[in-house]
């Protein structure tokens, strides 16, 4: 069986493995410095599937910050179902809601977040980073019925956005849950005392 007749269980296995690996590497010395082979060796995977999978350093990167995203959303929009099916229909409220559960998200997968949040990635990813913080400012602006037409309600909702990503980086350096926990209650204040409308 050549390795596009894989099984489908055992691909997913090959692809974690690598996955799991690269994280190790890239936490350890930062993307620029990371090596292929040194992923491949601690993933017991061969260099050549690991080109097969993802092309290589930048696709594993990206594929890490992918899932990273992908679990984040969904995180959070389970999180605004169960508190639109209790009756939560405060912008505000939701608002916070939503972003305790990405910073739990950030705190639970601290070493890739932090790997993210971090300035050595493949070229081209700050572009991508920033396109995703566009869009990611515009959904908390929906949930938050602000009107991002007005330069206002724009920069307020930027700046909400940007204390949840500080937030997130600093869990990257917590202790232990502990801190974490008063992290996330500390910020979420900030975000409800901020979140009010002016007036």
């Amino acid at each position: 069986m050549g390795p596009s007749q894989a099984p489908a269980g055992e691909d997913r296995t090959v692809r974690r493995a690598l996955l799991d690996a690269a994280l190790e590497v890239f936490t350890e010395r930062g993307y620029t410095d990371a090596g292929l082979s040194e992923i491949a060796a601690r993933s017991g995977v061969p260099v050549g599937t690991l080109f097969q999978h993802y092309g290589g350093k930048r696709g594993l990167y990206l594929a890490l910050w992918e899932e990273f995203r992908e679990e984040q959303e969904r995180r959070t929009a389970a999180t605004l179902n169960a508190e639109r099916g209790r009756g939560v229909d405060d912008p505000i409220a939701l608002f916070v809601a939503g972003s305790r559960a990405y910073l739990a998200g950030a705190w639970d997968n601290r070493r890739l977040a932090k790997l993210l949040a971090e300035d050595d990635g493949p070229a081209g990813f700050d572009r991508m980073r920033r396109q995703w913080d566009r869009a990611w400012v515009r959904r908390n602006a929906r949930l938050l019925k602000v009107d991002e037409r007005q330069r206002a309600g724009r920069v307020r909702v930027s700046v909400l956005t940007t204390v949840i990503g500080g937030a997130a980086r600093e869990l990257g350096d917590c202790g232990d849950e502990t801190e974490a926990r008063e992290i996330v209650d500390e910020v979420c204040g900030i975000l409800v005392h901020l979140s009010a409308p002016p007036g």
